[in-house]
């Protein structure tokens, strides 16, 4: 698989469909690798014609991992937060949003329509805000706009988020069906052989603790955009699950609300994640914004 260098470090990416299709990026959330957008979802893109790049942030799979910068204490991070603190934070979301458009300076991608899931959102959003030139439109799925104000996720949720990461394999796919069993969607079935496949893959292409824990102090430490979206013209899809229990709705509504004439689409029964019986609905959304676009 290609890497690119991009903002200074390598950047593991594939691309999918036709080379000469409208350019659709898509960013996936914390610390989760490129495999976390399924095959099965990047070919519904792909059979639109459109040229499908999604890709490893830095920190996870086989892009660069940045270990010097130390790891982070997140249950600081997290109590500074609360208590409105300065955070120190080892990069934000700013230098993942450079580490995409290099990615895409290195594929000559001008433009491109950008898709982004959880964290993944919010880079794409950040974009939007600081590289607003470079995006034909945004979508943005079970994502926030940082505002602490906004409800918290449920408490078994917030739980499986901070659980100590294990590092053993068997343990890890054990842990992982523990954690989509809390924060997937409950209104369609739970799919246990493929959540261990996913995890497999996503293990053994780069599984890395330390790499989330900045990733998440990044989070924390840049803030709530919403004064900035507000100045966003980019056209704007907002796609959320009404039952999502690790980012709720609200957060959703509050995205929509806050960039103007954004569309907002909120599916009943989805959480915070893409299970395949929404792909043609998200995708069928995405194709009408990449449309108007």
């Amino acid at each position: 698989m290609p890497s690119a260098r991009c903002n200074g470090i390598d950047i593991a990416y594939e691309e999918i469909g036709a080379q000469d299709g409208p350019p659709v990026l898509l960013i996936m959330g914390l610390g989760a690798s490129l495999v976390f957008w399924e095959d099965g979802f990047c070919a519904l893109l792909a059979e639109r014609g459109w040229r499908v790049v999604r890709f490893d942030n830095r920190d996870v799979g086989r892009s660069a991992k940045l270990d010097a910068l130390g790891v982070p204490n997140v249950l600081e991070a997290l109590s500074a937060q609360m208590a409105r603190r300065p955070i120190a934070a080892p990069y934000l979301l700013s230098d993942m949003a450079r580490d995409t458009i290099g990615l895409m300076d290195a594929l000559g991608l001008e433009r491109a329509h950008v898709v982004g899931a959880s964290m993944g959102g919010m880079i794409a959003q950040t974009l939007a805000i600081e590289h607003p030139g470079r995006l034909h439109s945004l979508t943005s799925i079970m994502s926030t706009t940082g505002d602490p104000v906004l409800p918290p996720g449920k408490p078994e949720a917030m739980a499986v988020l901070l659980a100590p990461p294990v590092l053993e394999r068997s343990a890890y796919l054990e842990q992982a069906v523990r954690v989509w069993r809390t924060i997937g969607s409950p209104g369609f079935p739970f799919d246990e052989a493929r959540v261990r496949a996913r995890a497999a893959a996503h293990f053994d292409r780069g599984y890395h603790p330390p790499g989330v824990a900045r990733q998440l102090v990044g989070i924390l430490a840049s803030g709530d955009r919403t004064e900035r979206l507000r100045r966003v013209t980019t056209p704007t899809l907002v796609i959320h699950g009404v039952d999502d229990p690790l980012v709720p709705a609200e957060a959703g509504r509050a995205t929509a609300a806050a960039v103007a004439a954004a569309e907002l689409v909120l599916i009943e029964g989805m959480g915070h994640d893409l299970p395949p019986e929404v792909w043609p609905r998200i995708v069928g959304a995405i194709g009408d914004l990449v449309a108007r676009s």
